[in-house]
Formats: C-alpha cells, sequence, structure tokens
C-alpha cells in the first residue's frame, strides 16, 4: 500500500516558506536540533517524521518528532508520575533540591542507562529514565521511558526525492508501514524490560510506554484487547498516546497533540502475547490446505 508524506523536515510537503525551505536545504530536525537521523539505503537522508499509509490515519515515523516542543513529553510523563511542579534537569549540579528536580537519563540529555541481562554483553538500554530528587538531592524514586514510532517496509526514496528536486509529489506504491513490529520487536522487549523494572523498589508507578495512537490501536489489536486497568505500581505498563495536531499556517510544523492513556500490569500484556484472544475460526488452515490440493 502507498505511503503519503505528511512531514517532511518538520514541515508539510507542500509548505514553501522560508523556514521549511531552509530545514529542506540543510536536512535538519526542527525538533531536536542537527541533521536528520534517517536515511535510506542509498545514503540520501529521508527528512520524513510522518507518514500516512492508506488504511490509517497519519503515522510518526521518526522518534525524534516525539521530542517536539523541548522534549515536552518528559515533563508530561513526571508529572503524571510524580505529581505537579515538577522540572527536568540534567543532573544534580542543575537541582534546588527541594523535591521537585527529576534527573533525566537518555540520548541527547545525557548517559543512556543499560539494562543488565542474564547473557554475558548482553543487555537493553531503556530510552529514558527519570529519576526523582528529595529534599536533600537524593534518589527517591524513578521512572522508566520507551518511546517507539514505526519503521516501514519497502522504500518511499522516489518520493522523497522528487519532492526535494522538483517540489512535487510522487504516487508510491513501493512501500508501507512495518505493523509486524508490533508482534515480533515491540511487545518482547516491552514485557522483558517491565518485568526487569517491578524488582526495583524505587520504580514504584512502573514503565511507560509512549507511541503514537495507530501504533497502539495496532498493539490492542495484537492482544486481543482484552488488557485490564490498574492503577499505576510496581510492574504497571502504562501505555501514553500521541499524534500530530492539526496542519498549522505556513513556516511552522504541527503541534505534538497528547491523546490518552490507560494503564495496565506487564502481567496482563504478557499473558495476552502468548494466549492471545482474537484467533480466526478453527480449521482455516485446513481449508486453505483443501482448497490448495483442488488447485490443478
Amino acid at each position: 500500500m502507498p505511503l503519503t508524506l505528511v512531514e517532511l523536515f518538520g514541515y508539510a510537503p507542500g509548505d514553501s516558506s522560508p523556514n521549511a525551505r531552509t530545514s529542506r536545504i540543510k536536512s535538519s530536525c526542527p525538533f531536536v536540533g542537527g541533521t536528520c537521523i534517517k536515511r535510506f539505503k542509498s545514503g540520501l537522508i529521508s527528512g520524513a517524521c510522518t507518514l500516512k499509509p492508506t488504511n490509517s490515519g497519519p503515522v510518526i515515523c521518526c522518534p525524534n518528532r516525539m521530542y517536539a516542543e523541548g522534549h515536552r513529553i518528559l515533563l508530561d510523563v513526571a508529572v503524571d508520575a510524580f505529581g505537579p511542579g515538577m522540572r527536568l534537569c540534567r543532573s544534580t549540579t542543575e537541582a534546588e533540591c527541594d523535591g521537585f528536580d527529576v534527573v533525566v537519563f537518555g540520548k541527547h540529555w545525557g548517559k543512556e542507562l543499560r539494562l543488565p541481562s542474564r547473557l554475558k554483553g548482553g543487555g537493553y538500554f531503556v530510552d529514558w529514565i527519570l529519576a526523582r530528587l528529595g529534599p536533600a538531592c537524593e534518589l527517591e524514586e524513578f521512572v522508566a521511558l520507551e518511546v517507539q514510532t514505526m519503521d516501514t517496509t519497502g522504500s518511499y526514496e522516489a518520493q522523497v526525492h522528487r519532492l526535494l528536486a522538483t517540489g512535487t509529489t510522487l504516487e508510491d506504491k513501493q512501500s508501507n508501514i512495518n505493523w509486524e513490529n508490533v508482534s515480533k520487536r515491540i511487545l518482547p522487549q516491552i514485557i522483558f524490560k517491565g518485568h526487569v523494572l517491578r524488582q526495583e523498589a524505587l520504580c514504584r508507578k512502573g514503565m511507560y510506554f509512549i507511541c503514537p495512537s495507530p501504533v497502539y490501536t495496532r498493539i490492542l489489536a495484537r492482544l486481543g484487547g482484552t488488557l485490564r486497568p490498574y492503577h499505576p505500581h510496581p510492574g504497571a505498563l502504562t501505555f501514553r498516546q500521541y499524534d500530530i495536531g492539526d496542519p498549522p499556517p505556513p513556516g511552522a510544523s504541527r503541534p505534538l497533540v497528547y491523546k490518552g492513556q490507560m494503564t495496565t500490569t506487564v502481567d496482563q500484556v504478557a499473558l495476552a502475547f502468548t494466549s492471545p484472544s482474537n484467533l480466526p475460526e478453527p480449521g482455516v488452515y485446513e481449508q486453505a490446505i483443501r482448497a490448495g490440493l483442488t488447485v490443478s
């Protein structure tokens, strides 16, 4: 199914404003600064922030797009987990030591923290750790965040090349969103990380999983829609959704819009993943085999 470019280097593909033109010329990311991190196999910088498949609304496909407005999603989670008035800082040297400091560990902010593995040399990185400091600037509690967008299958490179070269669009039938990542990679990783974090005495609110709304919808569909809601606690897993907002005037990027959250448990997700309730009717393989045998 074809993918349509919704945002290119932070702006609408048809935006001819000075901001949009400069961003394309410099291949820059207006959300975290610097050069866009996405490249095609040919080496061409992709610039694609958001894509729209024919069977879905716009899907954010670059993690840096989620960090708009100065990494606002991190402060959103800090307030949700620890209460109002929280502020983010990079280290204890920036802290005011009044109980409202949250030290951030993650890319673009400081050191990324690796979760240990039972396998020698193994382990996983958690995208973000938010560590709340008490009045004495000592660690009081923390939460972990995973931020997930979606990869694509095929290539929309010809579409990007045409837009950058001529400013015109090209129908693309070579690519689609890689929804299978939900089953193959995303869910197994968050289940593992969630089980590791639930052993931590100071991880009192569990883990947050932040993603675009279409990704959240696919996760629920994969799990069969059977997740029960819980209050935040150790072993909790909170799914938090964001999307891009309405098109802005030329020269501006779409806002990032919070769409809601749901808290369940790692155990609920693991059970639904290994024992799905949305199976097809019994006998579908037999029917397919019999139909195949009748083909001459």
